[in-house]
């Protein structure tokens, strides 16, 4: 079997979804949405990372999600802005059919979470085998997401993760875990063409950059995709103090953001400044009300960003 593509290099956005009050799909502002990120530069939307609330969806609901955003990338000039889906499940059968159903939607890649219900039993031998299963029977390439804070604290190491990038179909990860000596020691070991690792959080896009990974997939890129773009570009170009310097302003906006009510947090945010989308979302989150924003110590670090975002 030949070794599949990984996405390429670049800035990712885990897209929140909006929900109208009822907590059914309000199509308008997703699809508002997904055209804002897209006009900023966005190389790919994720629809179901941990911002895009997977786990609250029914089958159907995810792969409607999905096809949503293929969709409306296509109709509006976007065919080249990749679609990845969100196929975490706590079953290897479930998240088998998830990454059909996200293949079938027009999904490019799947990002896959470790199941994480029974922590005991996910031993190192059963967190290979399940990554690997899945792979197998997967009609697009995987891709492997660590995140702790929603995996019962499990982070995969760098020798799990290297072990996984041998399958001919896993070809990536996503670092939720900010941990940028494992990312500098899979891209030492790896090439982007082979296994993308893409850092997880805003506030070590530059410092994986530079530490040879592929990119970002951040959830700070829903509310300014546009900055994200510009920090890419300064790197490319080599330009350090300019990139550096817009890098502390990310990485405050990153704090500020998981500091200001999380998922409900950025779609306030998005809500207040840019003229669509509602706060809600599906129970047990907690919605953030819009007027409350101005009080919140953290609400001038993200208003900051996003007067440079509309400069661009």
């Amino acid at each position: 079997m030949a070794k599949s593509v990984p996405p390429p290099s670049g800035y990712y956005v885990p897209a929140v979804l909006f929900f109208d009050e009822n907590e059914e799909f309000d199509v308008p502002s997703i699809q508002a949405h997904i055209l804002r990120l897209a006009k900023g530069g966005v190389t790919g939307i994720l629809v179901q990372g941990s911002n895009g609330e997977a786990q609250h969806l029914s089958h159907e609901e995810r792969k409607q999600a999905i096809a949503l955003t293929r969709k409306t990338l296509d109709e509006n000039g976007f065919k080249n802005t990749l679609v990845i889906a969100g196929t975490g499940a706590q079953s290897t059968r479930e998240t088998k059919k998830l990454c059909v159903d996200a293949a079938e939607a027009g999904a490019s890649h799947v990002l896959v979470l470790t199941p994480s219900t029974w922590p005991p039993q996910m031993s190192v031998e059963n967190i290979v085998r399940f990554h690997r299963e899945v792979a197998d029977a997967s009609p697009i390439p995987t891709m492997v997401y660590n995140f702790p804070v929603v995996t019962a604290g499990m982070d995969l190491d760098s020798d799990i993760l290297a072990t996984l990038a041998s399958h001919p179909n896993i070809v990536g990860t996503k670092l939720s875990c900010g941990n940028i000596g494992k990312l500098h020691r899979l891209a030492s070991t790896f090439s982007p063409s082979e296994f993308a690792v893409f850092a997880g959080r805003s506030d070590t896009f530059w410092h994986g950059l530079n530490a040879g990974g592929a990119g970002t997939i951040a959830a700070l890129v829903n509310v300014v995709p546009k900055l994200h773009g510009q920090l890419y570009k300064l790197f490319l170009e080599g330009n350090a103090k300019e990139a550096m310097a817009l890098q502390g302003k990310l990485g405050h906006g990153d704090w500020a953001a998981s500091k200001i009510g999380g998922i409900g947090g950025i779609k306030a945010v998005i809500s207040k400044n840019f003229g669509y989308g509602q706060p809600h979302v599906r129970a047990p989150l907690k919605a953030v009300d819009v007027e409350s924003l101005e009080n919140h110590k953290y609400y001038q670090a993200l208003a900051d960003l996003i007067a440079m975002e509309k400069e661009l």
